[in-house]
């Protein structure tokens, strides 16, 4: 079981070549791919109409789990220490790492930079 973030599906529809993606190597490894709503919602609204097949195939294959409240809780004690340490993220990102921290899944990220500020967050990249 491994979380997708965002960046993770964007690469995936960028490269030509899918085999140089971390997607593609993470298969070898993972045989059950989780994405947040969040996630979902993101590849949603930037998603070029001609990659939208591609991306139905794909997203039928992943779990999208829910905003749910043990997901905000995390979200919002995430938001908190953050804030509290001056190294705020965006709110996407909160919410992507609080749905990992929630569930205990690692992450999969391209964007160690962010998400590394998370407590407790497993991250693979």
């Amino acid at each position: 079981m491994i979380l997708l973030d965002s960046s993770i599906l964007i690469d995936l529809f960028r490269k030509k070549n899918k085999k140089k993606t971390l997607f593609y190597q993470l298969s070898y490894t993972f045989n059950d791919f989780y994405i947040s709503a969040i996630s979902y919602y993101e590849i949603g609204i930037g998603n070029r109409a001609s990659h939208f097949p591609y991306w139905e195939a794909l997203s039928n294959q992943l779990t999208v789990i829910a905003l749910d409240k043990a997901c905000s809780t995390t979200a919002i004690e995430i938001y908190n220490d953050l804030l509290q340490k001056n190294k705020m993220i965006d709110l996407a990102d909160i919410l992507i790492g609080a749905t990992a921290v929630t569930y205990k899944m690692p992450l999969a990220t391209l964007n160690r930079k962010h998400f590394e500020r998370i407590m407790n967050l497993e991250i693979i990249t």
